[in-house]
């Protein structure tokens, strides 16, 4: 059975003290595999935020409130992940390209920059998910969707880019 998981039900924790990225399903799997995950989970919250886009200004507040519960512990935990096992793999498989360490520090600063802006998006979603009027339901959306296309196009590039150089074919 293959079901879609709610933004909020994610495969990705932390230990307490955040040092440990593990995955609850399957803790035997593959860095690949699991990147591959991380992927279809960011790319579900990224439907969950686009189908919030496309209802404002009249929302579902539950789905508000189960995105904004969901974005930044996601987004810390696959980046963690990406940055302590994807990224060091990826540079050693690259055999001192510059234009690839070049896209490693570029990733880097869409983690951060995405994370900041995982903030932003958060706060609005709750404060909407909590029945605060929207009062610009035009900003609101492009807002999410500024973040959700910026999540999309990560992907599409570690998907054609980084992927395929450590040896897996994402055909999603």
């Amino acid at each position: 059975m293959n079901r879609e998981r709610e933004p909020g039900s994610t495969l990705f924790e932390t230990s307490r003290d955040g040092s440990i990225l593990t995955v609850r399903s399957d803790r035997e799997a593959v860095p690949a595999t699991l990147m591959k995950r991380a992927h279809q989970e960011k790319l579900q919250l990224c439907d969950a935020l686009e189908r919030i886009a496309d209802t404002l200004p009249r929302v579902d507040c539950l789905s508000c409130l189960a995105a904004a519960n969901a974005i930044v512990p996601l987004l810390r935990n696959v980046h963690q992940y990406e940055e302590t096992v994807i990224f060091p793999v990826y540079e050693a498989a690259s055999t001192s390209s510059d234009a690839n360490r070049a896209s490693i520090r570029r990733l880097r600063a869409e983690h951060v920059e995405d994370e900041c802006f995982a903030g932003e998006v958060t706060e609005i979603l709750l404060a909407i998910g909590h029945g605060e009027t929207v009062e610009n339901a035009e900003a609101i959306g492009f807002m999410l969707r500024g973040f959700f296309e910026g999540l999309r196009r990560h992907i599409a590039f570690e998907r054609e880019h980084v992927l395929p150089l450590i040896g897996v074919v994402d055909a999603g």
